[in-house]
Parts: structure tokens; sequence; C-alpha cells
């Protein structure tokens, strides 16, 4: 008869930690809780689950290609853009654990039926990268979770809330595996999805940021719009005075380009310039719950606007943009001494 061996038959786990079993170990540890937050946490995963299984059939199922509209923020949408969409909305309202809804698909706030009411406000990137799609490049999703503040009618202030408040994000990139990335405020650890039994199993626990890396990812063809400070920090980057350059790496998908930093340190930025004021990134659905993460992993996360933490800027509309340079500690505290000269 086969024995398990540390939990092993084989080369076949029985006792995996996967995301579930995990969120209700540390929902455990907090006798209070009522295990909303790892029921709205379940139907998350679903929803990042049925979507890579979307974006890995894409082509086949001719899911390639613009949808012929535009979301909330002008940007073309595409097919993926609207089926991950939808399929963040309906199993978040048929979770029973949230009552409003933000996403970069939708203008305003979505409302969920009162009776399907719950205490949490989620705001998500259903698909970031999307101008990847069609080329095979890593996209994936983002969210973050905020527990509503305010008693009565759900309206769009509710949503309005600082990255401070927020009690858990997360963002799942679709790569050459696909991992969720989960912080609920005690750390950040990676499941991978294991395709062979649909679950996503804990494989990068206590995720940490290097204080330092060597990696700067920023898009460089909007170098002659900005600040003179920030192009002479790249200028640094490229031509040290002392030592070897940075290397420049750039996706153009930000959970791409900030799951590579968190993994090898560095800084990832999308700053102001003189055709974008605020950036281009969106703070409620992007900025934040990213910033987020970073932190919870050890890094620091900045609008550039003096020492101002992007978790910190009260938002005053569901789309507002966000300057954002995040990433190890010491390379972020480099760019800020760049800029406060």
């Amino acid at each position: 008869m086969a024995t398990s061996n540390g939990g092993k038959i084989g080369d076949i786990p029985t006792d995996a930690m996967t995301l579930n079993r995990f969120v209700m170990e540390e929902q455990m540890k907090h006798p209070g809780a009522s295990g909303s937050l790892t029921l709205l946490l379940s139907s998350l995963c679903t929803a990042c689950k049925a979507t890579e299984a979307a974006v890995r059939k894409a082509g086949i199922a001719q899911l390639y290609g613009i949808a012929g509209d535009t979301n909330s923020t002008g940007d073309e949408q595409k097919k993926l853009d609207v089926l991950a969409n939808e399929l963040f909305v309906n199993l978040l309202k048929s979770s029973y654990q949230t009552c409003a809804m933000v996403s970069e698909e939708n203008e305003h706030m979505i409302e969920v039926p009162v009776a399907k009411h719950g205490r949490y406000i989620v705001c998500f990137d259903p698909l970031d990268g999307s101008s990847n799609i069609d080329c095979l490049v890593s996209i994936g999703s983002i969210f973050g979770i905020y527990k509503r503040e305010s008693e009565g009618p759900v309206s769009t202030e509710d949503c309005l809330l600082p990255g401070n408040k927020l009690v858990a994000a997360g963002y799942c990139v679709f790569g050459t595996a696909c991992m969720m990335v989960l912080s609920t405020g005690n750390g950040v650890n990676g499941f991978t999805l294991d395709p062979s039994i649909g679950e996503f199993i804990l494989t990068a626990s206590n995720m940490t940021i290097p204080s330092k890396g060597k990696i700067y990812s920023t898009n460089e063809g909007n170098a002659q719009y900005l600040d003179e400070k920030l192009q002479k920090y790249l200028h640094d980057c490229k031509f040290p005075k002392a030592g070897k350059p940075k290397a420049a790496r750039y996706v153009g998908s930000m959970v791409a380009d900030v799951h590579r930093t968190i993994c090898y340190g560095g800084v990832f930025m999308y700053p102001a310039n003189s055709t974008a004021a605020n950036g281009k990134l969106r703070l409620l659905y992007e900025c934040n719950p990213m910033s987020y993460i970073v932190e919870q992993a050890g890094g620091k996360a900045v609008t550039g606007r003096g020492q101002e933490r992007v978790l910190d800027v009260v938002p005053t509309k569901l789309h507002e943009r966000c300057p954002i340079y995040l990433g190890s500690s010491e390379d972020i505290d480099v760019i800020l001494s760049y800029l406060n000269e």
C-alpha cells in the first residue's frame, strides 16, 4: 500500500495549501470574523480562474480583437475586456458580500441589488494590459477590497476611499503560469493555478521585495515629456558615474511589470508628465491595490509629490489618475532624492 511522504504520494501532493484553505486558516486567527471576506475572496478566485480559461482559449474561440467600444477612460475595449468584466461583475454580485463595485470598464459605480447586499466594495481592473492581448504578452487582473463605512443607500462617495483603508488586495497574472498574489494585511503570498485540479496552490509564501534592485521599468517613449529631474535620473540609470548601468525592462502590462519588480527588485513608474499631469494609471483599481501589495512586501509606493504615499491619496472621482513610483525601498528613496532636489 502506498504511504504518504511529507504530504505526497509519489509526486502528487495530498496536503496542498490551496488559496481557499489559506484564507480560511487566516480567518480562524480572528475569532470574531464572520467569514464574509473569505467568501468574497473565493468568488474573486473563481473570477480569475474563469478569466484565465478565457485568455487561454481566446484565439480558438475568436476572442481577439476590438469589441467596438471604449471604456470609462477612453481606451478601446477588446473582446476579452468585455468578457472578463462580465465575469467579475456577475460573480461578485452573486457572492452576496458586496454592495458596490468600481470597474475600469464601467463609467459609473456598479450598484448591487439590495437583496444581494454585503458589506464590501470591490474596485477592479478585470483585464490589465489589454493592448498586449492579441500578441500573447502577459496580462492579468487587479482588485482591491474596502469595507463600506456608511449606512443607508450606497453612493459613489462610499467608493472614494484612500488605499490606506484597503482590507485586502491582489492581482492575478496570466503568463507562463497563472499566479494569484494576495495580501490581507499580513504579508504577501503567491498561489499558482494547478490546472489538473483547478485550484490555486501556495507556491510563494511571505513574498518580499529586495531592498534594492538592478532594474528600472517605465515607458521611455515619453521621456521628452518628463520633468528634467526625472530625465536626469533615467540618464544616470543608463550612464552611472560608478558601477554598472541598470537594466531597462518594460512590458506595458502593469501586472507583469509590478510582479517582476516584486520578484527581482528595482522600480516601476508611470509618472506625471507635460501631457498627463496625473500620469495614466487609475488610483482606485490600479495604483492602490498594487501599492498596498508592494508595501506589504516591504517596498514603497509614492506619487513623487514630496514624500506622499500613493495609499494616502484621497480620491475625488471614480476613475481618477495618479502618478506612481513603486518598488524597492532604496530605489524609491533614490528617485525621491532626484525629484526633491
